[in-house]
């Protein structure tokens, strides 16, 4: 008898997203955190706020470095096994960085433990897509999500007040001990999988799954969805801080901070995205995530604090419904080189975060915010442009791998 995946009346199915949103908290608590301190960290060490940021691109620099890879690991050993080796030596790498004796060090501790990092993101959704069935991937996927925006708030709400109050070391070292426990959650919970076994796969079957990947052009503007949208959002939150903190707002480092609490909008709009999707279809909750992004961010150029919180609360939950859309649709419209399709996504993703989010603190240091966001909303109506052109639009347009998912 063939087996479908497992359903949400299932305990296993319950165990699989507690225990993946366990791992979305230790993988973007590590990830991010310093994002959460980025005026403190720059001066800590006397540096200029594009090289403070460069503490969380290199990071996302070593994920997009290592998804492809970590997708071969995956298929030789079985995805499941890839990410325990993945969160354990983060995790180790995650400690290491707190200690880290200079900014040199701690740039080249952050790579490697973004390479770390990458196994999780890289493996997720596609870890889904083999043990979930096929008519619930949609809402499983958008529930990891939501885990990894919980995982991104938390990593930044305890970095960032702790770094005003005891210095940033003390603050990264307690991210890490959280992430420890986070991880302990993941290895526990997760069950025996029954979807995928290991195919030895060897450098051939990954190079084909590329090209598959790479001959559909809905794929890659699904891609340039994630680069170019992930890009934009970490810029904003990158440099938010800097301003708030600065003469127009003259906030406290412990207050400031406390943007990234915005983040639970992402929390919701992620879970709310598994039920769109069937009702409206993927490219107009698509389009109308990015919209909203950039209308969030047109909000945050207001001299009102409450108006600019609105403006985030905005730019993230569109994002973030934009981004839930796209990573499931990619897994759920490849035909061949599913590991290789979901993996090239995250390529982009976090390619957008460490450039994009890098440059455009040049930008703010040479023109302002007004700069930061007239670049984050041309970079969203790029995307749109994008989405419309080639991305399709019926809702009765799965697929052909996966004709009864959820996600239209």
């Amino acid at each position: 008898m063939s087996w479908d995946g497992h359903l949400p009346e299932s305990r296993e199915y319950r165990r699989i997203l507690a225990g993946l949103g366990a791992a979305g908290i230790a993988t973007f608590a590590q990830l991010y955190s310093p994002q959460g301190l980025l005026p403190t960290l720059a001066r800590g060490l006397g540096v200029s706020p594009a090289d403070a940021a460069l503490s969380v691109s290199v990071a996302t620099l070593g994920v997009a470095l290592a998804v492809l890879p970590w997708s071969w690991v995956a298929d030789r050993m079985g995805r499941l096994r890839a990410m325990q080796v993945a969160i354990v030596a983060s995790t180790a790498l995650g400690v290491l960085v707190a200690l880290a004796p200079n900014l040199e060090v701690l740039l080249a501790l952050r790579l490697v433990e973004g390479m770390a990092l990458g196994g999780l993101p890289a493996l997720a959704v596609t870890y889904l897509h083999d043990e979930v069935h096929a008519g619930h991937t949609a809402s499983a996927a958008a529930a990891y999500i939501s885990g990894t925006t919980i995982g991104g708030a938390t990593g930044r709400l305890v970095a960032g007040p702790l770094a005003g109050l005891v210095g940033w070391r003390p603050a990264l070292l307690t991210v890490a001990v959280v992430c420890a426990l986070a991880s302990v959650v993941f290895l526990r919970l997760m069950p025996r999988p029954r979807g995928y076994r290991p195919s030895g796969a060897t450098v051939r079957t990954v190079a084909d799954g590329m090209r598959a990947s790479l001959r559909d052009p809905a794929l890659i503007a699904l891609y340039v969805q994630g680069a170019l949208l992930m890009g934009g959002f970490v810029a904003v939150y990158n440099y938010l801080a800097f301003r708030l903190e600065g003469p127009e707002f003259s906030l406290p480092a412990t207050v400031g901070s406390l943007i990234f609490a915005a983040y639970a909008a992402g929390t919701v709009s992620s879970r709310l995205t598994g039920r769109l999707v069937p009702r409206l279809g993927r490219r107009r909750v698509l389009v109308g995530g990015t919209v909203t992004m950039a209308a969030g961010a047109v909000l945050t150029l207001a001299g009102s604090l409450p108006l600019v919180v609105v403006g985030l609360l905005a730019l993230t939950a569109g994002f973030f419904a934009a981004h839930a859309t796209a990573s499931a649709w990619v897994g759920a419209r490849a035909t061949t080189g599913r590991a290789q399709a979901t993996a090239l996504y995250n390529v982009a993703y976090y390619s957008g975060s460490a450039l994009v989010g890098w440059v455009l603190g040049y930008a703010w240091s040479d023109r302002g915010w007004p700069a930061v966001v007239a670049s984050v909303v041309g970079l969203a109506a790029a995307a749109l442009t994008v989405a419309v052109a080639a991305l399709p639009g019926t809702r009765d347009a799965p697929s052909p791998s996966r004709v009864a998912d959820a996600v239209r």
